[in-house]
């Protein structure tokens, strides 16, 4: 299993340097990754940091540490342009991009702001922009007529870093089906449970459902990522190795560390951020002890 860092860049952690060194912070104390939310507006409103600037700085400043956003609403981006954003990226860092992905949920990323209102509209965006990102990112002449996108010709140039593309990881709502059919065509899922809170994590059990849903719609014997969601004080290293095997055991491959400002009784405007590069300093749960 790999352990990586989940926060959103808001409050003061909307600053890309503060992230950038909390990156570096995170590699040497062993954590594998760092993700960010992709976000445009906050409820409550407070400051709302710009994630892929910051991505390129963390590829700068450290040199193991996969990142990416977890996850981009493709919907509202323009495929081409983050065809462009994302191999730049994935040059920058030598391969270590990882792109997250996912139709969008909040209204105040899409209602509020005049983009496509409809659900299944955005989950047929999603769909034909994955088609044009990955036939982009191949380096062939690309030609496609779609609903929602059309490209009369375009051949872009360099691929990826990575081979045979950037990693996808498909969000989706548990116990929704239509994302993980989805997310099962690619390269991983991040599932979440809609129906708990913030900071319960989906049971293994549910791991294990939603991943037997998954099963015949995968390619066999292709490599595919379960992502799971959580919170761990990095103190106890007998429960919490425990508690990680019973995920390990029903197929999770990465632990994301759920940094939000709740898990320490703060809210958005306050975060705690002393207690959160403390627990980032304490390293995976799986080092402790």
């Amino acid at each position: 299993m790999q352990f990586g860092i989940h926060l959103p860049p808001m409050g003061p952690l909307s600053d890309t340097r503060t992230l950038a060194d909390l990156a570096v912070e995170a590699e040497e104390a062993g954590w594998d990754g760092l993700f960010l939310w992709d976000d445009l507006t906050s409820d409550p409103f407070v400051p709302v940091g710009e994630p892929w600037i910051t991505f390129a700085a963390i590829a700068l400043c450290t040199t193991r540490l996969r990142f990416g956003p977890m996850v981009t609403p493709l919907p509202r981006r323009r495929p081409w342009n983050v065809a462009r954003e994302t191999v730049a990226l994935d040059h920058l860092s030598q391969g270590r991009l990882i792109f997250g992905v996912g139709s969008g949920g909040l209204p105040s990323a899409f209602d509020a702001l005049g983009e496509e209102k409809d659900a299944k509209a955005r989950a047929a965006m999603l769909e034909e922009g994955l088609q044009v990102l990955t036939g982009l990112w191949s380096g062939d002449p690309l030609h496609f007529e779609g609903a929602h996108y059309q490209i009369e010709s375009a051949h872009f140039l360099p691929r990826p870093a990575q081979s045979p593309r950037i990693p996808i990881w498909v969000a989706g709502g548990w116990p929704h089906k239509a994302p993980f059919r989805r997310a099962a065509r690619w390269d991983g899922v991040f599932p979440l449970d809609y129906r708990v809170g913030p900071l319960e994590m989906m049971a293994p059990q549910e791991v294990q459902s939603l991943l037997s849903y998954i099963a015949p719609y995968r390619v066999p014997g292709t490599p595919f990522e379960v992502v799971q969601l959580g919170i761990t004080t990095g103190e106890n290293a007998g429960q919490e190795r425990a508690l990680l095997a019973s995920y390990a055991d029903v197929g999770v491959t990465w632990w994301l560390e759920n940094f939000i400002p709740q898990r320490w009784g703060g809210n958005w405007r306050e975060w705690p951020v002393e207690e959160m590069r403390r627990r980032v300093r304490l390293g995976p749960p799986a080092s402790t002890g």
